[in-house]
C-alpha cells in the first residue's frame, strides 16, 4: 500500500473521533429530564454513558491508526 493511501486510511478512522466531541457538545440533544434510567436524569446518564463510549473509540481509532509499518 502506498504511503498516501495509508495516511487516508489513518484519517478516515480519525474522523470516528468526531463522534463523542459531537454527541457530547451537542446540548439541545439532552438537555432534558425524561427519560431517566434507575432515577437518574437523562441529562446525566446520557453524558456518564460517553464517557467509556468515548474510551472505546479512542483504542479503536488507535489500533487502528498506529500499527508499526506506520512509522515512516
Amino acid at each position: 500500500m502506498s504511503s498516501s493511501t495509508n495516511g487516508k486510511k489513518r484519517s478516515s478512522w480519525r474522523l470516528l473521533l468526531l463522534v463523542p466531541f459531537i454527541a457530547t457538545l451537542w446540548v439541545p440533544f439532552y438537555n432534558r429530564v425524561e427519560p431517566t434510567f434507575i432515577g437518574i436524569p437523562f441529562f446525566y446518564w446520557y453524558l456518564l454513558l460517553w464517557a467509556p463510549l468515548s474510551a472505546l473509540i479512542t483504542w479503536i481509532v488507535f489500533s487502528r491508526s498506529d500499527s508499526p509499518d506506520n512509522d515512516r
